[in-house]
């Protein structure tokens, strides 16, 4: 599979013009950090880098409620400061499963890019 995914894009490169071949291979694989860095980018990286902010908050947060947790020798306390704990602790995990989302999402976008220049390729080679 992977030598026949190699011929095509072989073929790709061939039927491109220069500057169209170099943006073909700027669409490749990208690192995780580059994936990550790209969450930061476009019309919602200001909402990323808010939630980063809000995410390092409620970590001071959880910290400050896991502190008074240990603290504390009233029950009603521990209730408190336990569902203070775990309510931080699902806040940042929404925040990092939204981070996870439009990571996702931006590979999924690069790869239709990648197809629709593979169809405008082999059109015009046509």
């Amino acid at each position: 599979m992977k030598k026949e995914t190699e011929k095509i894009d072989v073929l790709i490169k061939e039927a491109l013009s220069k500057e169209e071949a170099q943006f073909y291979d700027e669409l490749g694989e990208q690192n995780l950090l580059e994936k990550l860095g790209g969450v930061f980018k476009g019309k919602l990286g200001w909402l990323a880098i808010l939630m980063n902010i809000v995410n390092l908050a409620v970590l001071g947060l959880l910290i400050y409620c896991g502190i008074q947790f240990f603290d504390t020798e009233i029950t009603h306390e521990l209730i408190q400061w336990g569902v203070g704990f775990f309510v931080c602790l699902m806040c940042m995990s929404m925040i990092k499963l939204y981070t996870w989302m439009q990571m996702d999402k931006n590979d999924v976008l690069r790869e239709i890019k990648r197809l629709e220049l593979q169809i405008s390729a082999l059109s015009n080679k046509s």
